[in-house]
């Protein structure tokens, strides 16, 4: 469980203050999170070797849900236990979530400034063009791995993801789940070693405890679905939004953007098209992972008790996956049923973030924010420019353009 030489043991007081540091620092999204870790646990204090640092690396990429959010806890329960977990996580979650709840706080509230209104219309301007940076940034090393005729249901599963996160978006987590079953009954038949059902039955009853267990209680997932449908809009519903955020993303933290859009606009009408642009422009410029945008839904769902909830049911699962799982993640590495179920899942999720691109853009309300949208996609997609200098810009131009006379209605 742990790195093995006593004096390289931080204290619980260590992890507090580095985790929480890290979460004040963290801005950048999973790559910067990944250097700020390497550099302390390697590094800076030797707690971790490299070895035993790749290897938390590749554990918690498996996992859907924030990676370096799952990094963050994985490495502080191997130095310090449970304890050790649940305290760097919170530490390192803490800092964004205060952060991204005082902004949403603000950008919802009844009335804000001219300015204020115009910079988050700029901002969310840009979230399109970010979409799809996350996407090319995702697709990229998985369409690099993949050769010959791979590459054919590569492109098929990131084509049903990208498809359902444009044009259906309730249906989106069933394609995830269905292109990494489909993946998983293919490769058994190419493969048959064991029976289908030695293959499906786990996958299939771990998937059936997750969803039967939101918060852990003993729901069954038929029960869940009909309470949401009872209480529209309401608690169950906000908790099963963000139980797909924390529990059912994979492939990287930005394909929780369909996830939630549908639901928070379309579905409960929670927020506006404006509203929840300015919500994923937030996530990105506060520090620690984008799955706290989820917050920012849960506050316009129901203030701050909302938020709080929706952030917590959120990264319940990836407490949980490190808690009861961390011990078994030398096994996860290299078990063939989850690795074929990511070789669908995956590019589906890819495919995903770059079809919510889709709905983003259409959003969009007035014609200079496509200006804006447009100077955002030069800068992220062809200068390599960073996400939150680029979406801090988009801001003071929507700032800008307000202030001199652009409309920016309510």
């Amino acid at each position: 469980m742990r790195s093995g030489d006593a004096h390289a043991e931080p204290s619980l007081g260590e992890i507090v203050r580095e985790w929480g540091r890290i979460g004040c620092i963290g801005f950048g999204g999973p790559p910067a999170h990944v250097a700020l870790f390497r550099e302390l646990c390697v590094k800076r204090r030797g707690w971790l070797t490299s070895a035993e640092f790749e290897r938390a690396i590749a554990a918690t990429n498996l996992l859907p849900g924030p990676a370096s959010t799952q990094l963050s806890i994985y490495c502080a329960w191997r130095l310090r236990g449970t304890g050790g977990a649940l305290l760097g996580g919170l530490c390192f979650i803490a800092p964004g979530l205060i952060a991204i709840l005082a902004l949403a706080a603000l950008f919802l509230s009844g009335s804000p400034p001219l300015w204020l209104r115009g910079a988050g219309m700029g901002a969310g301007a840009a979230v399109a063009a970010v979409a799809l940076r996350a996407g090319s940034g995702v697709a990229g090393p998985i369409w690099a791995r993949a050769a010959g005729r791979r590459r054919l249901r590569v492109l098929a599963y990131g084509l049903a993801g990208g498809t359902a996160a444009a044009l259906t978006g309730p249906w989106l987590v069933l394609v995830l789940l269905g292109c990494g079953v489909i993946e998983l009954v293919d490769q058994q038949l190419a493969h048959p070693g064991a029976g289908a059902h030695a293959w499906l039955a786990p996958v299939g009853w771990r998937l059936t405890r997750a969803l039967a267990h939101p918060l852990g209680r003993p729901l069954s997932s038929l029960r869940v679905f009909t309470i949401a449908a009872a209480e529209p809009g309401g608690t169950a519903a906000l908790v099963w939004t963000a139980l797909k955020v924390g529990a059912l993303a994979f492939g990287g933290g930005f394909v929780i953007v369909p996830l939630m859009q549908s639901d928070a606009v379309n579905t409960y009408h929670w927020m506006s098209h404006a509203q929840f642009l300015n919500a994923v422009a937030l996530g990105q410029v506060t520090p620690g992972p984008i799955t706290q945008t989820v917050a920012v839904v849960g506050y316009a769902a129901g203030g701050l008790p909302g938020g709080l909830l929706a952030a917590v049911v959120a990264f319940a699962p990836s407490f949980s996956f490190i808690l009861f799982g961390a011990a078994r993640f030398e096994r996860l590495l290299v078990n063939p049923r989850v690795l074929a179920f990511l070789d669908g899942a995956a590019p589906s999720a890819a495919g995903a973030i770059v079809g919510a691109a889709v709905p983003l853009a259409s959003a969009l309300g007035e014609s200079w924010q496509y200006a804006v949208l447009a100077g955002a996609a030069v800068a992220l997609l062809v200068a390599r420019r960073g996400v939150v200098g680029t979406l801090l810009l988009a801001g003071c131009a929507g700032a800008a353009a307000t202030l001199l006379g652009a409309p920016a209605p309510h």
